[in-house]
């Protein structure tokens, strides 16, 4: 399974792609995969902040519901409304369906987060 070597992960399977104090946020193909086709998107409202790891959202498949958990800390600054019509795109290509764009609160947790090749290894040792 390929891992972008751009982004950054959590061990509960969400990406970030963080630029200039923000970041957009997915899940990665190993949790789309799991979850198989994705069916509906619950996400948070402009405005809404929350705390690293706090839920912030589900994600809907025909096999089970998974609640979504910010990676940083931080204040929620656009939703990708095309996923609330059409959630079926994360199923085609969840590293380019972004789900969150937030306004990250610390930068320094970034670095607390895995790197391509942390979490290829972590998916290794999942399988």
């Amino acid at each position: 399974m390929t891992v972008p070597q751009d982004l950054r992960y959590t061990k509960e399977d969400e990406w970030v792609r963080v630029e200039d104090g923000e970041a957009a946020v997915g899940i990665t193909a190993y949790a789309q995969d799991q979850l198989g086709d994705i069916v509906y998107v619950e996400f948070p409202e402009v405005g809404d902040s929350f705390d690293q790891d706090e839920a912030f959202g589900e994600v809907e498949s025909v096999k089970a519901t998974a609640e979504l958990y910010m990676p940083l800390a931080g204040e929620v600054i656009a939703v990708n409304e095309e996923l609330e019509d059409t959630p079926e795109l994360i199923n085609q290509d969840p590293y380019g369906a972004w789900m969150i764009r937030i306004r990250i609160d610390d930068p320094g947790q970034v670095d607390a987060l895995l790197d391509a090749e942390q979490y290829g290894r972590y998916l290794s040792e999942r399988e």
